[in-house]
């Protein structure tokens, strides 16, 4: 896939709610290939401590790998932390990271959910 591909997801994405703080596409070693914040956002993350999240993403999907075969790929995580909430999704060896409000209705969240698998389902059969 191309960075403009992976632009065009992160745009697409964050659109979807005005609830999303930052959708990013990280590769399968951590880098950040593309992401987008919501405007007027201070990030709950510093620069070091973003990437160590990151690094922490791309091991973790390396890990899941060894049970792909007996339990099937992941289709998305949602983790819900003291100050926000997160999803991801794979597309073949990247994850796509979306943070949300942590005051958000469980419906919403689940709205964006179900919003994100088209996008990401065009995107991993590409």
């Amino acid at each position: 896939m191309l960075k403009k591909d992976f632009e065009t997801i992160c745009n697409t994405i964050a659109k979807i709610s005005p609830y999303i703080r930052f959708v990013g596409v990280i590769g399968e070693r951590g880098e950040l290939l593309a992401y987008r914040r919501r405007p007027d956002l201070i990030p709950l993350l510093d620069e070091k401590n973003t990437q160590y999240q990151f690094s922490h993403i791309a091991m973790k999907t390396d890990l899941e790998e060894f049970f792909d075969k007996n339990l099937g790929e992941i289709e998305f995580s949602w983790e819900e932390r003291k100050k926000i909430q997160t999803i991801s999704f794979a597309i073949k060896k990247n994850r796509v990271w979306i943070s949300i409000d942590k005051k958000v209705i469980r419906s919403e969240v689940l709205r964006i959910i179900d919003s994100c698998f088209p996008i990401v389902k065009k995107y991993s059969d590409a």
